[in-house]
């Protein structure tokens, strides 16, 4: 239950997504972005906050690990829309963590994935990828690397 424990601290983030989340020709475009992530319930909750500030913008993530189910459950919210999406569920193996979980992105129902990978004392990468045919092609929208301060 202590998967999240690497991410407490300050990190510095370039970001690259999708200009369009859905299309898979879409450009790429990069900014940056400051996390703070703190621990909470002995490791069993994990918090961060996220500003854009190139983007004018900020999130908020909340991880709670489900000690019956042994298993993690993400809820993001962004400052441009006040509210909270639906959660991702999932865990980790081999030092990675999978997330999956149900959305709409731009009016069409999505499957969602993270990707926790690349974890280090003094790194990480997130990504982010949909898919519009039940999970049979991904296509990755958005990626953060994640560089500790």
């Amino acid at each position: 239950m202590n998967d999240f424990d690497f991410l407490t601290g300050t990190w510095d983030v370039a970001n690259r997504w999708r200009v369009d989340f859905l299309d898979e020709n879409s450009e790429w475009e990069e900014f940056p972005a400051v996390s703070h992530a703190s621990r909470h319930f002995g490791g069993g909750a994990n918090f961060d906050e996220i500003e854009f500030p190139t983007k004018g913008f900020a999130g908020l993530t909340l991880r709670l690990y489900d000690t019956e189910q042994k298993q993690w459950a993400l809820y993001w919210s962004s400052s441009r829309t006040g509210t909270l999406f639906p959660p991702v569920y999932g865990r980790f193996a081999d030092g990675r963590g999978e997330f999956h979980g149900e959305d709409t992105h731009a009016g069409r129902d999505v499957l969602v994935r993270f990707v926790w990978s690349g974890i280090t004392e003094t790194s990480a990468r997130w990504e982010q990828a949909f898919s519009v045919d039940s999970g049979e092609t991904w296509l990755v929208n958005w990626v953060m690397d994640l560089t500790r301060r």
